[in-house]
């Protein structure tokens, strides 16, 4: 049985059917059946698990061509059907990765011309372009696209197109819906690189990263289309033979507001949940980095979600304070600084709306001298550089054991030396450009300011100009390593968000712990040491959402990620982040006469 086709068969609700794909050829013009040895055919066919009440299969069909039908109709009686979705006519807009410029697309030679707000199952052109900021290529400088913001009037009509395709949406079963995000997640699989190709080009990461973003996108989605079907309520039995249960059920309209160092992962990481729930969801993604999601968009479309079940609306603030302040909107989950999630609490909660702030860290990453040296070298690199050190969870205060300082300085400073940057679509590449000039600009001011400080540069925090012409003007630097750093210093204190590694002695367990939990952050932590106690006594001590033990930056879509202090409220992955897209209703039923007091 091919995994592609079971998939697409299954998110499309059609009865799985176990024959090869040689038989199915070779059934076709006689019937379905199957030759048995000593004669006779046979069926081979599981049963329909869906229950009675949905017995009726999703009503869809769609061609393997390029150009596939988006329509998709769901059976819920008999002679109806609620339709999502449109089917596509002559006029019907090509997905971005049909056209020849993202198919073809190599550093330095994509221009996007096509509006990138997308809405009610279509992109949607913006009413004022007059207004555009422009999006540059970070690898070259060279302006990508122009983007001009969604006013209020834009925002509502994506919020309110997301309200109706809701209403359809909540009405399915939790395998229903699972079938659809499967399919989501068999198209990005299928799709995987040419993904990851635009992500490099609008972010500036390796394409090698890139590619392991886009595989823990449709891992995320195919995660939570495993979730779906389980989410239920709860019995209790009360005195009497009176009892209660109670429903898991949606929020409504969710915003996601994403980063721009993960576009395509975090949008995954916030719609995935959301509509497995039965939500529906508008995205705002960073103005920096706004291409990706809409192929997202386009894939959940081609799935065969509802129209506007997957909205995005680009723009800046001012957008994002529209999308908090819309009264038809439930929830919104937000990825980014710490100045700016307060700014989304502070909005939301004037309309009582349930918020999931994922904010900045500045994590502690520390090595005992009974360490595995390979393995705390190989991991204090992962936990700064990955993103060219543009990650929020990065353990960038890094605490080495004075015994084994000397020894760790000389190992990690050869291997970040040896970091080949340059074009970020070559596979060897291993750091690509920063996200925008300004942001360049900030992280080259960090090392000024942590070396008049008395800080000592051992490599790297330097502009770099790559060899091909083509890359003159992209923002790139060489990753440092700074020595001599004390807890009191910016660089310590500050998050970077750059390629900027500060490492600093300690001599017992009891004082490093102190030092690493005294910041208003807590998203992240490490520690590497062979002793097994004194691991998870470190663990157990420190103040964050995540701690890492002899490895640094291995999040899974199956286990909970978040913040402690101002690094945030709320989850995201795991199970856990079902709390945060759904809302329990509690049902008493009387078995018995009413006793009153009246």
């Amino acid at each position: 049985m091919g995994e592609r086709g079971e998939c697409r068969r299954r998110a499309l609700g059609v009865t799985p059917d176990l024959r090869t794909p040689h038989s199915r050829r070779a059934d076709r013009g006689r019937g379905r059946g199957r030759a048995r040895p000593g004669g006779g055919t046979r069926r081979l066919r599981t049963p329909e698990v869906r229950p009675a009440a949905l017995a009726q299969p999703l009503a869809v069909k769609r061609s393997r061509a390029a150009n596939p039908p988006t329509s998709c109709s769901h059976r819920v009686g008999k002679g109806k059907a609620v339709r999502f979705g449109s089917r596509v006519g002559k006029m019907a807009q090509q997905p971005l990765l049909q056209l020849p410029e993202f198919q073809h697309a190599t550093t330095g030679s994509l221009a996007v011309a096509q509006p990138l707000n997308f809405w009610a199952g279509a992109r949607v052109p913006s009413r004022d372009a007059k207004n555009s900021e422009p999006v540059y290529e970070p690898a070259t400088g060279r302006v990508l696209c122009d983007l001009p913001a969604c006013g209020a009037e834009e925002v509502d009509q994506a919020v309110r197109s997301a309200h109706a395709a809701y209403l359809k949406w909540r009405g399915l079963s939790g395998m229903e819906r699972g079938r659809v995000l499967l399919e989501a997640a068999r198209i990005i699989r299928e799709r995987r690189d040419q993904i990851a190709r635009i992500e490099v080009v609008n972010n500036g990461k390796s394409i090698t990263e890139a590619e392991v973003d886009i595989d823990i996108a449709w891992q995320t989605i195919e995660y939570y289309a495993g979730i779906a079907p389980t989410l239920s309520g709860q019995h209790i039995q009360l005195p009497g033979g009176s009892f209660a249960y109670t429903r898991r059920e949606p929020l409504g309209v969710c915003v996601g507001i994403g980063a721009w160092n993960y576009p395509f992962q975090i949008a995954a990481w916030k719609s995935a949940p959301a509509l497995a729930c039965g939500n529906a969801m508008v995205y705002k993604p960073s103005p920096m980095a706004p291409v990706t999601i809409v192929i997202l968009a386009e894939i959940y479309k081609e799935a065969g979600v509802p129209d506007g079940l997957f909205n995005v609306v680009q723009g800046g603030a001012e957008t994002g304070s529209l999308l908090c302040h819309h009264p038809m909107v439930a929830k919104v989950s937000f990825t980014g600084s710490v100045p700016t999630g307060k700014k989304v609490m502070e909005m939301s909660a004037k309309g009582v709306k349930q918020v999931t702030l994922e904010l900045g860290g500045k994590s502690p990453l520390i090595i005992f001298k009974d360490c595995e040296l390979e393995n705390a070298v190989k991991g204090a690199l992962m936990a700064n550089f990955l993103t060219q050190g543009q990650v929020c969870c990065n353990g960038t205060r890094v605490y080495v054991q004075r015994d084994i300082l000397p020894q760790f300085l000389e190992e990690v400073v050869k291997r970040t030396k040896a970091i080949p940057i340059g074009d970020p679509l070559l596979e060897d590449t291993r750091m690509g450009a920063l996200i925008s000039r300004p942001q360049l600009d900030k992280v080259l001011g960090f090392v000024k300011e942590a070396q008049k400080q008395g800080a000592r540069v051992l490599c790297g925090g330097e502009p770099f100009v790559p060899s091909d012409p083509k890359l003159k003007g992209g923002y790139f630097m060489s990753p440092c390593v700074l020595d001599n750093c004390r807890d009191d210093m910016t660089c310590v204190k500050e998050e970077i968000f750059g390629p900027v590694m500060s490492v600093m002695p300690f001599d017992t367990e009891e004082e490093v712990l102190q030092r690493a939990n005294n910041t208003t952050f807590g998203l992240a932590s490490g520690v590497f040491t062979r002793d097994v106690a004194r691991a998870h006594r470190v663990a157990e001590n420190l103040q964050a959402g995540t701690c890492f033990i002899n490895n640094y930056n291995t999040n899974s879509v199956v286990v909970p990620f978040g913040g402690y202090k101002m690094s945030g409220i709320g989850k995201e992955n795991g199970q856990a982040v079902i709390e945060y897209y759904t809302q329990l209703k509690t049902v008493v039923v009387e078995m018995g006469d009413v006793q009153s007091l009246f």
